[in-house]
């Protein structure tokens, strides 16, 4: 057995044909992070929600900071479980074999590397579940630049973590205590926060009060889907107001020639399309000539 393995990340990712970190983990490129931070949950959420992917959303989280800040990066996972003393042998016996130091937490903290966040499932435990503290989040600004960490359980040292620049957390609750009477069961492998299942190299969003987990395959369709959600709220928003188009049509989610003309030259000529210029409207011009199963239906 070996923690944090390549090939095992490898076969849990094979809809990944990109670049990939040392570790196996994919490594989706940075202009795409880069773009979330002008986008909101919802407008990320709606791409992958469509393709069946509904159990990537965990909102039940507490946030280290309420000042709007975003968490963007690249998931690295553990999961732990209750203390059991032969597989506390057996875990921190292959930890040292592979000369890991510390304690289990301060082993995943010591893999991070720059664009990455931490995500732990600690099984919901707060007292004693405390993952992460202020030298530790310390430890993760420095190692990631601006990440931060999601924790399914406790943190400590609250107003030490508020002092350190540029991190988010996310979290279940807080406690004095140092984490005690866990086993780590896994390292970059799958794990679970809350209600979200959450692979390595899943990108991190948290922003809104929630945290989104994107499959790293689907990051380049989603932040594109999400910029064309963006320019047709704009353009839908002065449509109505114009009373040229009601809110029905706007709301559908298959829209007709006549208003995806109408679109694709408000991107052209209004400033506020410039950045919207480069996306490629021909699937939906396809749905709109071709029909859409779905054409009766709202836009979620």
């Amino acid at each position: 057995m070996k923690l944090n393995s390549r090939e095992e990340i490898i076969a849990l990712t094979p809809l990944w044909t990109g670049e990939r970190f040392p570790d196996g983990r994919p490594k989706v490129p940075q202009k795409y992070l880069d773009q979330m931070r002008s986008m909101t949950l919802e407008e990320l959420w709606k791409p992958i929600f469509v393709k069946g992917y509904e159990s990537q959303f965990e909102g039940d989280l507490h946030t280290l900071h309420d000042d709007g800040r975003k968490l963007i990066g690249r998931a690295v996972t553990t999961t732990f479980v209750p203390t059991r003393p032969d597989l506390h042998d057996v875990m921190f016996g292959i930890g040292k074999e592979e000369g890991r130091k510390g304690n289990y937490n301060q082993w995943v903290v010591d893999s991070l590397v720059e664009g990455d966040v931490l995500v732990a499932d600690m099984y919901d435990k707060i007292y004693k579940g405390t993952f992460i503290g202020g030298n530790l989040t310390t430890a993760i600004k420095t190692r990631t630049g601006n990440g931060g960490a999601v924790i399914w359980g406790g943190i400590r040292d609250v107003e030490q973590m508020k002092q350190v620049p540029d991190v988010q957390v996310y979290y279940r609750g807080i406690d004095p205590t140092p984490i005690r009477e866990v086993v780590m069961k896994d390292f970059n492998s799958i794990t679970r926060i809350g209600k979200a299942t959450v692979l390595p190299g899943d990108i991190v969003f948290g922003a809104g009060g929630g945290v989104l987990f994107i499959p790293a395959h689907l990051v380049k369709e989603v932040v594109e889907g999400a910029a064309k959600t963006h320019v047709k709220d704009d353009f839908g928003f002065e449509m109505i107001s114009k009373n040229i188009f009601t809110t029905a049509q706007i709301d559908r989610a298959t829209w007709t020639e006549e208003m995806l003309d109408l679109l694709t030259e408000w991107i052209r000529t209004d400033p506020r399309g410039e950045k919207y210029r480069d996306l490629d409207w021909s699937q939906e011009y396809d749905l709109a000539r071709n029909g859409d199963p779905n054409d009766t239906q709202t836009m979620l």
